[in-house]
């Protein structure tokens, strides 16, 4: 379909029935700091909390009689299955929800409610959407797609419409999350038609940045695996029909890390009191890179606040790196001379800077090593500087500000050194649910003696383990047959500067 289609498909669009026309509210406080006019769309205060309810009504209304009769189906870990589900009840038809078994309660609970059938399988999206598509054949159901869909993409297009009526003078960026593409193929279609001078920019996390992936390579690719952060937009290939649209219609994508997301939910709750989910953060999280890196100043910028299902427990883990992402904290590993006086030389050069965490062990004779976290007032300049000052005052110093391993694992467990032989250490990510832990530890340590090990909740749908295995060069082949076998992402952080200064 041309690109010009959308433009009277998201005019005729069904949406009003069961979604609002949100506010496009001004962010006075962020708008101060990074020097430009910020407004945010807040499709977070949809009755799902989020923008879904658009698209998946505008297909489910336009199905035929017969395809109403016999029910929709559709794969979601969230909110696009809220939106299937309203949009079923409110129209009276029947609806299957397939689920993934990690789907967190508050989600599942919310699709129930609707009224909706749900069926949970499988530890991932990629099962419940093949078990789904199964359903559809063998029971005649009508699938209704989460992204690749000109009918989802028209509802979602609604959103710019909106934007453009609400606010009439100049618009110099959106700035729109991305998971599989439909949200951003809707807007860019109707707002490049209409209004093309003003710019489409994508945003991604970096570690599930399909449509970054597509562009490069020119077609939509498969990438091996994602981070599951931003749960929202955790796709791992951009739609046909979504990319066909925003390699005519985006200008820009932009990735940004998960400490820059946590950064922007605190941003959005300090002007509006509201708390965005992950993927509802990323449109600011995007605007403030840009701004960073474009230098712009004056300009309008919009964002879109996609959702807000947010799962409670998982506020510690934002708030931790909502400061490492804004710039205000640093964290050091230190190595000082084990002698009387050489804290106090330390704590000389820090001088009043707010201390924000400390950890120490005596580890050796001659040397201790510290893990120290430190409030920053002027960001990464200030950083810079503290770093000079230690290596002037001939403290060896490593910047762990950006050791994922370091933030997600070391800080929680500085305590000595062990010198364990062979030991290799790994990160891994395996399915949250019930027994999930018992039986990892089960797999892993079945063959191979676990030499360190650290697991913290995060509230989300996928638990991070720290582990150390003590493995033989002469098992090394089998060994990574096991790994294979096993099928849990990992990464190997042997050569970590902080597993080799804390743990090793």
């Amino acid at each position: 379909m041309p690109n010009s289609g959308y433009l009277e498909r998201i005019l005729r669009a069904r949406v009003y029935d069961v979604a609002i026309e949100t506010p496009l509210e001004r962010a006075p406080r962020l708008s101060a700091r990074v020097g430009n006019e910020v407004r945010i769309k807040r499709e977070d205060l949809q009755p799902v909390f989020s923008f879904k309810l658009r698209g998946a009504y505008n297909k489910i209304v336009q199905l035929t009689a017969a395809q109403k009769a016999r029910g929709v189906i559709t794969a979601s870990a969230g909110n696009h299955a809220q939106g299937v589900a309203l949009a079923a009840q409110r129209l009276g038809i029947r609806a299957r929800i397939v689920m993934p078994n990690t789907t967190p309660g508050i989600k599942v609970e919310a699709v129930h409610a609707l009224g909706a059938e749900i069926v949970l399988i499988g530890d991932s999206y990629d099962e419940a959407l093949v078990h789904a598509r199964e359903l559809e054949a063998a029971e005649g159901l009508c699938y209704v797609h989460a992204y690749d869909d000109p009918d989802v993409i028209a509802g979602q297009g609604t959103i710019a419409m909106e934007i453009l009526r609400q606010h009439s003078d100049h618009i110099d960026a959106i700035f729109v999350p991305v998971g599989g593409g439909g949200l951003i193929a809707g807007i860019s279609a109707y707002v490049k038609q209409l209004v093309p001078s003003i710019q489409i920019i994508g945003v991604e996390p970096d570690d599930a940045a399909c449509l970054r992936a597509a562009l490069d390579a020119g077609r939509p690719v498969r990438l091996p695996q994602v981070g599951l952060f931003a749960d929202g937009v955790a796709v791992r290939q951009i739609g046909e029909e979504p990319f066909r649209i925003a390699r005519e219609c985006v200008d820009d994508v932009i990735t940004v890390d998960a400490d820059e997301i946590c950064a922007a939910i605190k941003d959005i709750f300090d002007d509006t009191r509201s708390i965005a989910e992950p993927s509802g953060a990323l449109g600011v999280a995007g605007l403030k890179k840009y701004v960073e890196r474009t230098g712009a100043r004056g300009k309008t910028f919009i964002a879109i606040d996609s959702g807000a299902n947010m799962n409670f427990d998982r506020l510690r883990h934002v708030a931790e790196r909502a400061e490492l992402g804004e710039q205000r904290e640093a964290l050091f590993a230190v190595r000082i001379p084990e002698r009387p006086g050489a804290f106090q030389t330390f704590c000389q050069v820090l001088g009043k800077l707010p201390v924000t965490e400390f950890n120490y062990r005596y580890g050796r004779d001659d040397e201790a090593q510290i893990f120290v976290g430190v409030g920053l007032s002027q960001g990464g300049k200030q950083r810079a500087e503290i770093l000079e000052r230690l290596q002037a005052a001939a403290l060896p110093v490593l910047d762990m500000t950006h050791n994922e391993m370091a933030k997600l694992h070391v800080r929680f467990m500085v305590g000595g050194r062990s010198g364990v032989e062979h030991e290799r250490l790994f990160r891994f990510e395996f399915p949250e649910r019930p027994g999930a832990l018992l039986q990892f530890l089960t797999a892993i340590g079945g063959r191979w003696n676990i030499s360190l090990f650290h697991y913290r909740n995060h509230g989300a749908a996928f638990g991070r383990v720290l582990a150390g295995l003590q493995v033989p060069a002469s098992d090394a082949a089998k060994f990574q047959s096991f790994l294979d076998e096993l099928g849990y992402p990992c990464c190997e952080e042997s050569a970590n500067p902080a597993y080799q200064a804390f743990l090793r």
